[in-house]
């Protein structure tokens, strides 16, 4: 019998320009008199934590500063952030300052001072153990500093597991920010790097969501047994709808114009309306694909991000496949990736001459190419003798995959990857 019923769930929301000059007063109504503040040395400092701390002060509300969020987490960063909040605790409530890194940290933190065990417990199986959340977590306030992640929307932890060479995560419904408080001021410090990559993690959220398997091709599932991923819904449907309109005006703008205010409070509304999209549908393809790519690098350092160490920033490594991966979801629902690429390019500017399948990549390739991303896996070290591993890794990530429009291969994941080597000539 198949599915009938989808949940669809979604943090408070405060938003727009000064909404962040108003925690105190949303931290003040959870009733919280002492408050861990995770944010990462990079965004410490920008002074927004700082700001927020001193009004907390002001307040009567006690923070404690933390910058221990590792831009791409690991699980080794995880376990360091844990111990100092134990360290430092008790915490009536956790407040997330930064990025998707920032905040998934705080996640992370907020779960392990809750509730019993060891990280790996929680961590999504097959590399993990899939367990669930034995007690409630705190309230936790995110306050995103980046356009890209929906991180404050989702019920999502990201990591990579170092020993494993893989990305995975931490995914339950209590992991979901209680409020997510969106500024789109404090994203004028956001470098233009950063801008495009993020920004593409927000296009495929919206893409992947919009394509995935439908919630009612599911079997049916008793209440206890449904997940956050339920497939594509109406409410989701609506949330992917408006994000990609946002962002067909709005992405080229903020990453070329060096901070249009506009294009950034229209990225950033596009980045939650995508979190609150895709952390109800779901994502599949690109997301499983990219968690290997970031997991397995070896020494690409791309441009304004940290310079000490190799990575593929996550929305980076999403975007890398992504128009292989939807070229090859297109014969699932021809109508949708068409009605995608309506939205993504109101104006047909781009590519829509040719083969119906290849409309869609190719206003993504052209886009990635006006933002100056890498061409392809290529560019950031990889090889064809790569792609087995690629593909082993792809296929850990069971909990996305499942939510593909088409029963995904070894096979179909070794054509996308090959064919991502290199995305234009």
């Amino acid at each position: 019998m198949n599915e009938s019923v989808f949940t669809y769930a979604a943090p408070r929301l405060r938003y727009g320009p000064g909404a962040a000059d108003e925690i105190w007063y949303d931290v003040a109504q959870l009733g919280a008199r002492r408050v861990l503040i995770v944010t990462d040395p990079g965004v410490l400092d920008t002074g927004a934590p700082g700001r927020v701390a001193d009004q907390l002060r002001a307040h009567a509300i006690e923070p404690v500063v933390h910058d221990s969020a590792h831009v791409e987490p690991t699980d080794a960063s995880l376990r360091s952030a844990v111990d100092r909040a134990r360290a430092d605790g008790p915490f009536e409530a956790v407040l997330a300052i930064g990025g998707g890194s920032s905040i998934d940290t705080a996640k992370a933190v907020n779960l392990m001072l809750t509730n019993p065990g060891d990280l790996l417990d929680y961590v999504n199986a097959p590399i993990g153990r899939g367990q669930p959340p034995a007690n409630p977590l705190l309230p936790l306030v995110a306050v995103p500093t980046t356009t890209g992640t929906g991180a404050e929307s989702t019920t999502i932890c990201v990591l990579d597991v170092l020993a494993l060479k893989v990305k995975t995560g931490i995914s339950h419904e209590r992991l979901r920010p209680t409020l997510a408080v969106v500024d789109p001021g404090l994203t004028e410090t956001q470098p233009r790097g950063v801008t495009a990559s993020a920004g593409m993690d927000i296009l495929c959220h919206a893409l992947e969501s919009w394509t995935a398997r439908p919630y009612t091709s599911f079997d049916r599932k008793a209440p206890e047994q449904r997940v956050p991923y339920c497939g594509a819904n109406p409410v989701a449907d609506l949330w992917a709808e408006r994000s990609m309109s946002l962002l067909s005006r709005a992405f080229r703008a903020a990453v070329q114009s060096g901070g249009d205010p506009s294009a950034r409070a229209d990225m950033a509304l596009a980045a939650t309306f995508a979190g609150l999209g895709f952390g109800n549908a779901g994502v599949h393809v690109p997301h499983a694909n990219a968690y290997p790519i970031a997991g397995q690098v070896r020494d690409f350092r791309p441009r304004d991000y940290p310079p000490d160490e190799a990575m593929v920033p996550h929305g980076m490594a999403v975007a890398l496949t992504a128009p292989e991966a939807f070229r090859w979801t297109f014969e699932a629902s021809p109508a949708r990736h068409l009605a995608a690429a309506e939205l993504l390019d109101p104006d047909h500017r781009g590519p829509w001459d040719g083969s119906p399948r290849d409309v869609l990549p190719g206003i993504l390739v052209d886009l990635m190419r006006d933002l100056d991303l890498p061409n392809g896996l290529h560019a950031v070290g990889y090889a064809e003798s790569d792609i087995d591993g690629l593909v082993a890794g792809a296929l850990k990530q069971q909990r996305l995959l499942a939510t593909s429009p088409r029963t995904v291969t070894p096979e179909d994941l070794t054509q996308i990857f090959s064919r991502s080597l290199r995305l234009w000539d």
